[in-house]
């Protein structure tokens, strides 16, 4: 049995170091790499069954091509050769008739391997095409008010909270989306540091923590700046701290905070006045607190003002100046790496931009030219895109070329005219750097490719050359582009010696002591001319949202939607063991909400309003307060009653960083049994 030391290409912070156990070709077994001290020997419960992902019997294992409707999934099996001359001979064909802006590339983060996910988009960037605007159906909501607030750096080493006398995860189910960061965290609550979990839904890390604050859906924001009015009230405010290091404070202090006493701030997060007074006590008495910000509270009309307001809490403290304290987003920003080269090698400086959250709009609606031909590589945006119908009916038309390299046969490629199997990420090398931590590796791949499976590294080199382009970074290695990612990189990055990098394992490249700001100024922007420019509030503000009111004077529920356990997204169905673990899509309602319907615990139910109708396994339980209706996972419309819960979201953008608004979407549900409501 031969060991090899690999890294979980998963979307998920912790860019976990794993070791593979490989015998005859085989992956028999993945765990945790017991010599990186983030991932301390231990993988989760879903990288724990890999093996079974590589190996499963759903895996696609040809070309295929179309021979039935769209939709349908009637394919008939091609060869590689066949398959890859006829989209180069219909690309062609297309942008001799109507310029490279008619295709578009549409790959993101199913694979976190900075190569793999980065050169298919590198390719139609090359080839001068309609560029996919991607991650605004994931971060660019947060990402974006991050940087208009501490700018476009990382925020704290997840392993300084050892050294936290408090820890808040606000929005983020650790035991979900961040266990090593969790395990972290029961080390520290060991010596008597205490959690507290601000989140509407009583997930397992609320159930766990030592206090649990169930807060409205979309009001972050005004419990953040209602904290920030008792600490100036009771004197807690490290004024030395923000007049060196913040810009806008007297002005926030003076236009904002007043409006969010103790008792506004209740009314409007539903939360206790008694329990908004203690939550600011505990942070304004804590001299090291860690504040571990989910992406979740933004995905809704006014996230970006959510972030900019509990971001600015640890300068209000002077938390940020302290090890062990601050505030933990994302920390890609600090590790300078030049992947450019993979992500741009050439072509024009602009082109037409497709937002990711708008792509069934563009694929139905864009014109001059129409899209004509797309290629989507490890995603699967009939289920994961907002308004999903929209998207099924785009990639639905006959005129439009859809190619979809996968390792499974998704809702996405189910429409296709051709289908590519892909490498799963054991079966590929390449290089990574976290995005919830300060590491990096290179990994080799574990087995060979199964079947006739190709990487994304290797479709987009074969079509380049089939499509003439001579760009360096599609004729080399992935070993021997590893240089280029470090040529001129700055920081800690610019240390490293990359030809240390290959067979390494994993290197910290440690951020400085202390938040660094990367604004204008120089300091925490609370005040952000950059904002103000744009015609959005310049101070985080809580206001309430006309279309979030209209559509909950109309519809009685709303949509909270969060990972679940073992099916997050799809890129886990093909395992049947955590489809089993996980059991049938379903949706969790408050006791009260399903009384009131005269719905029961099991019963097959229709979430529903003006755009789709879902069909899905009801569970009752006080998990999520009444008025809220919670959907784990991204599940495939396959698996489920009938849809995909996204069908249900508009397509609206948030109020910075042009973000989805999955939160922003109000329903309601009935038996299944009963005929469709009017919506």
């Amino acid at each position: 049995m031969e060991t090899v030391r690999v890294v979980c290409a998963h979307d998920c912070p912790d860019m976990c170091s794993l070791v593979a156990q490989v015998e005859n070709g085989r992956v028999i077994r993945v765990q945790g790499d017991p010599d990186q001290p983030y991932t301390a020997g231990f993988a989760c419960a879903k990288v724990n069954r890999d093996a079974e992902l590589v190996h499963s019997p759903d895996r696609l294992t040809t070309p295929l091509k179309r021979s039935g409707p769209k939709g349908s999934g009637q394919f008939t099996p091609i060869s590689w050769d066949a398959a890859l001359d006829e989209i180069s001979s219909r690309w062609k064909t297309i942008i001799a008739e109507s310029g490279p802006e008619a295709l578009l590339g549409y790959a993101y983060s199913a694979h976190q391997g900075q190569m793999n996910r980065h050169i298919v988009n590198g390719l139609f960037h090359a080839l001068g095409t309609s560029r996919l605007q991607a991650g605004t159906v994931c971060d660019t909501c947060c990402e974006t008010a991050w940087d208009m607030t501490a700018g476009p750096v990382g925020s704290a080493d997840p392993e300084t909270v050892v050294d936290s006398d408090l820890v808040i995860a606000w929005g983020c189910d650790l035991m979900a989306v961040n266990v090593h960061f969790w395990a972290k965290v029961e080390a520290i609550r060991r010596n008597g540091v205490k959690v507290v979990v601000i989140d509407p839904r009583r997930s397992r890390t609320a159930a766990s923590a030592d206090w649990h604050l169930p807060i409205r859906i979309g009001t972050d924001a005004a419990l953040a700046i209602g904290i920030v009015h008792i600490l100036v009230r009771d004197k807690r405010v490290d004024r030395a701290y923000l007049e060196a290091h913040t810009l806008g404070f007297e002005r926030w202090e003076r236009e904002v905070v007043p409006r969010f006493t103790p008792a506004v701030t209740a009314g409007i997060t539903g939360l206790p006045e008694a329990d908004i007074e203690k939550l600011a006590a505990m942070y304004g008495a804590a001299k090291r607190s860690f504040l571990r910000i989910g992406e979740g509270m933004t995905r809704l009309a006014r996230g970006g003002q959510a972030l900019r307001a509990v971001a600015c809490l640890p300068a209000v403290t002077g938390a940020y100046g302290r090890r062990g304290g601050g505030a933990l987003l994302m920390t890609a920003a600090s590790m300078d790496f030049q992947f450019g080269f993979v992500k741009k090698p050439s072509g024009p400086k602009t082109a037409r931009q497709v937002n990711h959250s708008k792509l069934g709009e563009a694929l139905l609606t864009m014109q001059d030219p129409p899209l004509r031909s797309i290629l989507i590589a490890a995603n699967n945006p009939a289920v994961t895109c907002p308004e999903a119908n929209k998207v099924r009916a785009g990639l639905a038309r006959e005129d439009l070329f859809v190619v979809v390299h996968d390792p499974f046969m998704t809702d996405t490629a189910r429409y296709a005219d051709i289908v590519l199997p892909a490498t799963t990420y054991l079966e590929t090398q390449d290089f990574y750097r976290g995005y919830g931590s300060y590491y990096m590796q290179f990994a080799p791949a574990a087995v060979a490719p199964q079947g006739e499976a190709w990487s994304n590294f290797r479709l987009a080199q074969a079509l380049a050359a089939r499509m003439g382009l001579t760009d360096r970074v599609f004729r080399m290695t992935e070993q021997e582009i590893v240089p280029e990612f470090f040529r001129g990189a700055s920081g800690a990055v610019g240390k490293v010696d990359p030809a240390k990098v290959v067979g390494a394992g994993p290197i910290k490249v440690a951020p400085p002591e202390g938040q660094e700001f990367r604004t204008p100024s120089g300091k925490l922007e609370i005040y952000s001319e950059a904002l103000a420019a744009q015609g959005v509030s310049p101070l985080p503000d809580w206001q309430p949202d006309a279309e979030e009111l209209r559509d909950a004077a109309r519809w009685p529920l709303r949509l909270l939607t969060a990972p679940s356990y073992f099916q997050p997204h799809t890129a886990y169905s093909g395992v049947a063991f955590l489809r089993k673990r996980e059991g049938e899509p379903f949706c969790v309602l408050n006791p009260a909400d399903a009384e009131r319907r005269g719905l029961a615990d099991g019963q097959k139910v229709r979430l529903y309003n003006e755009r789709a109708a879902v069909g899905l396994k009801l569970k009752v339980g006080d998990e999520v307060a009444e008025g809220v209706i919670l959907v784990p996972g991204q599940r495939p419309g396959t698996e489920a009653i009938e849809g995909t819960v996204n069908m249900l979201c508009s397509d609206r953008l948030t109020d910075i960083g042009e973000g989805a608004c999955y939160q922003s979407t109000f329903l309601d549900v009935e038996a299944w049994e009963r005929p469709a409501a009017n919506a």
